[in-house]
């Protein structure tokens, strides 16, 4: 039939042999690119080799995921692109070294999602039964770094982690922010669960919606999320508050999803080893200290910070092992040593305080989704 006059003719649509043609020569240039990129990784790996320079730079690696989500143009959305450099950053990594990593577990426990994050899958991870082990297979020198819940925004402190910092020297060298979903996993139905298991923290997070919805079942506190998970798996009328990922590992149903009970809930996870982190701009310093048990002290030592303008992003106490009534205190705020600001107000601290400990500094984190 002929085309109306003055009409154009219609373009003929793409066939799908042609754009697949597209996409495996597109394939073939990024193949090349990246093992290009992993080429100057290596030889970046000698340079700090033979400068005694560390191969892991949270600093370095937070700056590249930041600038490839800023230059963006889309369609692709940001999570997606973390995901592409930060398994990009991780493989590149492994070529100068594979970098091992305790965490809480076992595997698909709220500790290891972070660690996913945070280093990629291209890395040793070693999973640990408490947060006291973490501490020490890093203090003994049989991980690189381990990786520790510091604080949930719904539940406030980790108080096994701020004990295992008075107790052993090591540092933090970076931080991981994960917004946590809570699901109920089980092998049958709502109705018929009579034990739910998980961390405690992760039932207190949960416990209003559990109360309403499961209210025949106890409550049943054990070392991780994932420990939950192979618990419901095995056990009749059991359930599990835990990941997606976890049920998916452990052949679970998802009976509820994103059953925490407060919607922005959010666990701070830090990187805990034995160096120091260089500056980047963006950083944030941890420091503890004790001081003298008499009116007005703790007011002196923050007014340090007030007279310097600098910013505290977390305070947290902790009772003191050394002394009875008498309290260590957790602090995070903005900047880094290499500031002279940031010198002058530790050393103007420092003179209250009996006791000062910088527990490290390391870049700003974004925050993830588990």
């Amino acid at each position: 039939m002929a085309s109306k006059r003055g009409s154009k003719p219609s373009a003929r649509p793409e066939s799908l042999k042609h754009l697949r043609h597209q996409i495996d020569r597109l394939d073939r240039n990024l193949l090349k690119l990246v093992n290009d990129r992993a080429e100057l990784v290596s030889r970046i790996g000698d340079v700090k080799n033979e400068s005694g320079l560390e191969v892991y730079a949270p600093g370095r690696e937070e700056e590249i995921i930041g600038q490839m989500i800023q230059n963006n143009p889309g369609p692709l959305q940001e999570q997606c692109i973390r995901a592409i450099f930060r398994e990009l950053m991780s493989g590149s990594r492994s070529l100068q070294k594979v970098i091992k990593i305790a965490y809480l577990g076992p595997q698909y426990s709220f500790s290891h999602l972070a660690a996913l994050e945070k280093f990629g899958h291209s890395v040793e991870y070693i999973p640990v039964g408490s947060i006291q082990a973490v501490f020490e297979e890093v203090n003994r020198g049989h991980v690189d770094f381990g990786l520790v819940p510091v604080e949930n925004s719904t539940d406030g402190r980790i108080s096994d982690t701020l004990e295992m910092f008075t107790r052993l020297p090591l540092r933090i060298c970076a931080e991981a922010r994960l917004r946590i979903h809570h699901n109920l996993l089980a092998k049958c139905p709502q109705s018929d669960i009579r034990r739910v298991y998980s961390r405690d923290q992760a039932l207190s997070q949960c416990r209003t919606w559990l109360s309403k919805n499961v209210p025949q079942a106890q409550l049943i506190p054990v070392a991780s999320t994932a420990t939950a998970a192979e618990l419901a798996a095995r056990e009749p009328n059991a359930a599990a508050v835990a990941s997606r990922e976890a049920a998916a590992h452990y052949g679970l149903d998802i009976v509820a999803r994103n059953i925490e009970d407060v919607q922005h809930n959010t666990t701070r996870f830090a990187v805990i080893g034995d160096r120091e982190t260089q500056r980047t701009g963006k950083d944030k310093t941890a420091i503890m200290f004790r001081i003298p048990h008499k009116p007005g002290s703790l007011s002196d030592a923050i007014t340090v910070f007030k007279r310097n303008r600098v910013n505290l992003t977390w305070i947290e106490s902790f009772p003191s092992r050394e002394a009875e009534q008498e309290y260590l205190f957790f602090v995070d705020f903005e900047g880094h040593p290499a500031e002279s600001r940031i010198r002058r107000t530790l050393a103007q601290l420092e003179r209250r305080c009996e006791r000062l400990v910088v527990l490290g500094s390391f870049p700003l984190s974004d925050c993830y989704d588990a």
